[in-house]
């Protein structure tokens, strides 16, 4: 099983929102709920998950991580992933 930073996906979830974290070749991924793809350093993404994991079950935020075999840049592209975060 491989398991390096580039094989998970990180889903934020809430009611009416849902964002995607993963790596790529180049670095870290953000999908927005809009559908936006930004670029994010590894501290971006710890700073927008560290507080829905602490204050999560407050607020109604969800935090799952899916792992891949595969990089996970390999099986999905930024448009498939943004398909998914709109579901």
């Amino acid at each position: 099983m491989k398991m390096s930073n580039d094989t998970y996906c990180i889903r934020l979830a809430a009611r009416r929102m849902t964002e995607l974290y993963y790596r790529d070749e180049h670095g870290w991924l953000k999908v927005s709920s809009a559908g936006n793809v930004f670029r994010a350093t590894a501290e971006q993404v710890l700073n927008h998950l560290l507080p829905a994991l602490a204050f999560g079950g407050e607020k109604g935020l969800t935090v799952t991580v899916e792992h891949t075999e595969t990089p996970y840049w390999k099986t999905r592209s930024p448009q498939n992933a943004r398909d998914e975060s709109e579901k």
